[in-house]
């Protein structure tokens, strides 16, 4: 069985942390671009969705990127000089990013990408259960007008109208979503 790809992007312009994040992210279990521009990043991620994030903190102005692109559905790691970690970690946490101290040991870097790769899980099986809930809020809510043009146009209780839904859809093999928005478009 073959792994995942994890496509990552890393927005930074310091070659020497380039080269020690680009000596963990190895494919094929990674896919790398590296970007040095935050505007082209900005343009990159409109283009393309990454599992994971990695943005420098540099001179500030990797802050103040990294919360603007916050609400993505990417987990985003951002790479903080030692001496201002305190004091940037607590900026960034209700931001759901992850901060990690730089310089770092790759033991320490492994480790932080791991837990980005779990909380990435997290979030792809909620926006999953998310997806399946929308959908069927926009079932029961067509079951719930189909039911009003029967009881409006053929005269039936909520009950019958209720009954008449599920009995046909399970006669004709078909969703009762279907059934519903048929019901709909005929009356």
């Amino acid at each position: 069985m073959e792994a995942d790809i994890t496509k990552v992007l890393l927005v930074t312009k310091d070659s020497k942390l380039s080269s020690q994040i680009k000596s963990v992210m190895i494919a094929p279990l990674f896919a790398l671009t590296e970007i040095s521009d935050l505007n082209e990043a900005r343009r990159q991620l409109m283009e393309e969705s990454f599992k994971i994030i990695l943005v420098d903190f540099a001179d500030g102005s990797g802050l103040d990127f990294a919360t603007d692109i916050s609400e993505s559905n990417s987990t985003i790691l951002l790479l903080i000089p030692n001496e201002h970690f305190d004091h940037i970690s607590y900026k960034v946490e209700p931001y759901g990013i992850l901060p990690i101290t730089k310089p770092f040991d790759q033991f320490y870097f492994y480790n932080m990408i791991k837990i980005a790769l779990a909380v990435q899980a997290k979030i792809d099986r909620l926006l999953f259960q998310n997806i399946k809930l929308k959908n069927k809020m926009e079932e029961i809510r067509l079951v719930n007008r189909a039911k009003m043009v029967l009881m409006s146009h053929k005269n039936m209780t909520e009950e019958e109208a209720h009954r008449y839904i599920e009995q046909t859809a399970m006669n004709r093999c078909m969703k009762k979503i279907d059934l519903a928005q048929e019901i709909i478009k005929g009356q």
